[in-house]
């Protein structure tokens, strides 16, 4: 599966947190996490040669975040606002004019999908897209409520399963028939 022989006008690249705390040596590391990097960088020059929209989502959680298990969520702290953490992976090549979609910033609601009070589909729909191309961290988390929301919301939907690591491996094979049932195309290939 050739990036380039498949992204076409309506189409939009979604990169989904791919963020240092959820890479390997981060607050809140998914194995492997890093190894999406290379898969998502064809599928975003691509995106940038078809001259479709890329999207690059992130956690931007302020300070005592209600997602953080010291205010009784269920994760460590992470992606803090402003902070290393929260930055994208150094080795993730955004092409210019990525629009960078900011998720979970309220201090008492916690948002997985890239969409969740974000106005994201509204404004793909704003902009013609009708299929999106999505991967990133984590396929069981954020990926997954990403691709499910888009699948709602009447998005021709494709995970590049092989751009996406589970924060959890045992839920891996349960996400991806989530993400079917949703109505989303599991590509395995590159």
């Amino acid at each position: 599966m050739q990036p380039d022989q498949l992204l076409k006008k309506g189409d939009a690249v979604i990169a989904v947190d791919v963020q240092n705390d959820f890479c390997p040596g981060g607050a809140l590391a998914v194995e492997g996490g890093d190894q999406v990097i290379p898969v998502l960088n064809l599928w975003l020059s691509a995106a940038e040669r078809a001259g479709v929209p890329v999207i690059a989502s992130r956690d931007w959680h302020p300070v005592d975040h209600c997602s953080f298990k010291e205010q009784g969520g269920p994760w460590p702290v992470h992606c803090v606002q402003d902070t290393p953490g929260a930055e994208f992976h150094s080795d993730l090549k955004l092409p210019p004019g990525t629009i960078k979609v900011s998720k979970g910033t309220a201090f008492d609601r916690d948002a997985y999908s890239a969409s969740d009070g974000t106005g994201l589909s509204g404004y793909l729909k704003q902009l013609g897209v009708k299929r999106l191309w999505v991967g990133g961290l984590a396929q069981d988390v954020c990926v997954q409520e990403t691709v499910k929301s888009a699948c709602q919301a009447g998005f021709e939907t494709h995970l590049l399963a092989t751009a996406t690591r589970p924060a959890d491996p045992a839920n891996a094979n349960t996400s991806l028939d989530q993400m079917r049932r949703a109505g989303a195309t599991v590509e395995e290939g590159e």
